[in-house]
């Protein structure tokens, strides 16, 4: 019969594609996992892998198996969750993902709230792109991720916690620094830098000042810091999120952070879970929180 353990071992190969790295993770010898694979592709009666000294590929049958197979993985994954889900809130771990344009500004004002009320709670942070984030949810990898909206979530569920504003960050001799509001007409005469594609943000602000194209505005990076970073050097301008705006300029009399006159929100933080995930209940718990947390901000 088919084990679970040689479930999880054949998926580790797949995310790896190398046996000694797939023992690694599993914690177990690369000849123990060697001989558990060659008895399942014996039970199966064809092979999952093609390997030798340099490399492994999954076969045509093995990537039918293999999806089955993240499909079992997942379900009993979410059995045992539902069985945690029913103690205590916030007393089992989670694994959590967050983008970067969200976590470094988020956590911080969070997470000692939340050590405190919930002293239980283990958390697993993985920050990265929101792609990539959706694609460890789904696999199961997650439990949930932090991600700005809109977004394509197909298939998955979301749950909005915080709307926010975008505000267009200049430098303070810049002759439009000392504006009330900033409109788009006259933004498209400022040098707007951006995040590299891949960010969500990047999309949000081209959507909240109607841009199409920025084949002008040429600078463009991979974290808010490094934008900022550059505005303060007087190399152009950039669009901030409301929550990161007191890490990035509070302290630095060079830069001006103004609204935008297109009405907002311009995105919104919410959790994204998989449809059939049982710890929702965490989630509204976690909600709750997040809301209380950050209401300063809008005061």
């Amino acid at each position: 019969m088919i084990s679970l353990k040689q479930i999880h071992y054949a998926l580790a190969v797949e995310r790896t594609l190398h046996f000694k790295k797939a023992a690694e993770e599993c914690h177990i010898s690369q000849s123990a996992l060697s001989t558990a694979l060659a008895e399942l592709e014996k039970q199966l009666g064809f092979q999952i892998f093609e390997r030798d000294n340099r490399k492994v590929l999954v076969t045509p049958l093995g990537r039918e198996v293999l999806s089955r197979a993240r499909d079992i993985a997942l379900q009993v994954e979410d059995l045992q969750k539902l069985a945690e889900a029913q103690r205590e809130p916030l007393s089992t771990p989670l694994a959590m993902g967050v983008i970067p344009t969200i976590g470094p500004y988020l956590l911080p004002r969070v997470l000692p709230a939340l050590q405190s009320s919930y002293p239980k709670l283990q958390l697993d942070f993985t920050e990265d792109e929101s792609a990539q984030l959706l694609d460890m949810l789904r696999r199961g990898a997650l439990d949930t991720a932090i991600l700005a909206l809109p977004y394509d979530c197909e298939g998955l569920l979301s749950f909005s916690f915080w709307a926010e504003d975008l505000y267009w960050v200049t430098h303070a001799e810049d002759p439009l620094a000392k504006s009330r509001k900033i409109t788009t007409r006259q933004m498209s005469d400022a040098h707007l830098m951006l995040l590299k594609d891949g960010h969500c943000l990047k999309e949000h602000a081209l959507a909240a000042c109607h841009l199409e194209d920025l084949s002008s505005h040429r600078l463009s990076a991979t974290s808010l810091a490094t934008l900022i970073q550059l505005v303060a050097a007087g190399m152009g301008s950039t669009l901030v999120p409301e929550i990161a705006l007191h890490a990035l300029i509070e302290d630095n009399p060079k830069l001006v952070a103004i609204p935008l006159a297109e009405p907002g929100p311009h995105r919104e933080l919410a959790f994204v879970v998989r449809p059939n995930y049982p710890g929702v209940a965490n989630i509204e718990v976690l909600m709750q929180l997040f809301r209380a947390e950050l209401q300063p901000l809008h005061k």
